[in-house]
């Protein structure tokens, strides 16, 4: 299992799916109890199909950003969110009923289950919230040093609602760029005082800044106390998922883990690009059909784009995409960036990009080996360029080949200036250093999501 999701599964996401699945399986049992009675029990499969439903019910949560710590708070919020997951699972199984029947327990089963899984769900979220952040242990971190990196660091972990993290406080190494919101708790002199008095538990350091500053006679004595030193750059990574480049040394690199690509690796995410894409291409040739005629007949133009990428080691190809903006949307203008609200986007090219089937000729760009399934997205050479001297490092996005998604592409929307740039690269590098399958299959899983949710990637 990728580093990447165990990071993400704490105990406090474990235990509230663990419950969480016993209290929908056991709404939905109550359903089968009250609907159909005592002798529903000795129906073939029943277990099965009850833990079907749940599966379902959950993915319809998931869907919702309910098992997502960073998205809501409020209880309303809750209540909402687990109203429309619960009538979204209502809809797929009323489609089940009429297709695959056989599936299912009985109609008017999940009826009740929703109405106990409707009340039932969030009271047990917020009764967990509530008992999680006073009897939970907390990772408690003092910051030494200030920087944008910091600042986005306190920003990502305030943000959080499963209260995991506390960051107590900030010691700034000099007189500048502290950030005033966090308290300000003394003088690297005091380092082993604070932390013993605040119970600090780990001390996240930005080396360029302190080297030369910190006392390591006061640094062991507090290791030997049990806190624990973090790169501001490890603690970076961990919890928001990007690395910061503009703290990075290529020292960092060469000695941090990851970054492992052996040769049976790329033979196996090779082989899972040709099968996968050779699948997905022959399952969408009618929908691609009737988008093409539909190209074709509402714009003037081809009904394939073409353009100039760079892919792997450099190496420039030709992207195939449906046409979604006018003909001449370039004409006099050259190279620009896109964005989300383009006004170059034709309606019918609006709707393909929120649905991202103008993605689909991709497929054989992966096929032929320009691209693979999930890497970083490939830019245009006249950007390249220009980004290439702006943004340190930014070069080693192309040592993978890129991807028709990609860990950048479901962590934020299009990339349309420099600074943008620059932070698509922060996601590329840290799917380049954990590359893996399980990694693949978390940004597909990602990818759908955010393509059912109508979210651009």
């Amino acid at each position: 299992m990728n580093r990447l999701i165990l990071r993400r599964v704490t105990w406090r996401s474990a235990t509230l799916f663990t419950f969480e699945s016993v209290i929908i399986a056991a709404a939905i049992a109550i359903g089968v109890q009250l609907q159909l009675g005592t002798g529903a029990w000795g129906m073939p499969a029943l277990i099965t199909r009850i833990l079907m439903m749940t599966f379902v019910c959950q993915a319809c949560l998931s869907w919702r950003d309910l098992y997502a710590f960073r998205v809501f708070a409020a209880p309303s919020d809750v209540v909402v969110r687990v109203l429309q997951a619960t009538a979204a699972t209502a809809v797929i199984f009323a489609v089940l009923s009429v297709m695959r029947p056989e599936l299912l327990v009985g109609r008017g089963v999940f009826v009740t289950g929703a109405i106990l899984i409707v009340g039932l769900v969030p009271a047990w979220r917020l009764s967990f919230e509530w008992v999680s952040r006073r009897v939970a242990p907390r990772e408690r971190l003092l910051l030494i040093g200030a920087s944008a990196s910091a600042s986005e660091l306190v920003a990502e972990l305030h943000g959080r609602t499963d209260g995991a993290v506390d960051v107590v406080g900030i010691i700034p190494h000099d007189d500048r760029g502290f950030d005033p919101d966090l308290p300000v708790l003394g003088t690297l002199e005091d380092l082993p005082a604070v932390a013993r008095a605040r119970g600090v538990t780990r001390v996240v350091v930005n080396l360029a800044d302190a080297r030369g500053r910190l006392s390591m006679d006061k640094l062991l004595e507090m290791r030997l106390d049990g806190v624990r030193f973090d790169h501001l750059a490890t603690v970076y990574e961990e919890y928001i998922g990007r690395i910061a480049v503009e703290h990075l040394r290529p020292s960092w690199l060469i000695f941090s883990d990851g970054f492992t690509k052996s040769r049976l690796r790329r033979a196996v995410k090779r082989a899972c690009d040709v099968v996968g894409s050779l699948i997905m291409l022959v399952s969408a040739m009618p929908i691609m059909a009737v988008v093409a005629v539909v190209v074709r007949v509402t714009s003037p133009g081809p009904v394939l784009y073409r353009q100039r990428r760079v892919g792997q080691h450099g190496r420039v190809f030709t992207l195939r995409k449906f046409r979604s903006m006018r003909e001449d949307a370039e004409a006099g203008t050259g190279a620009v960036w896109a964005n989300a609200a383009d006004a170059r986007v034709t309606s019918v090219g609006r709707f393909l990009r929120k649905s991202h089937l103008d993605e689909l000729p991709q497929l054989i760009n992966i096929l032929v080996g320009d691209m693979s399934l999930v890497g970083p997205r490939p830019e245009r050479p006249e950007f390249v360029g220009t980004l290439s001297t702006q943004i340190p490092f930014y070069g080693l996005r192309h040592v993978v080949r890129p991807g028709l998604t990609g860990w950048a592409q479901v962590s934020q929307n299009y990339a349309s200036s420099a600074d943008d740039s620059m932070r698509k690269l922060q996601y590329d590098l840290f799917y380049i250093k954990h590359m893996s399958l399980a990694m693949d299959a978390f940004v597909a899983l990602r990818t759908v999501k955010a393509v059912l949710q109508g979210r651009g990637v």
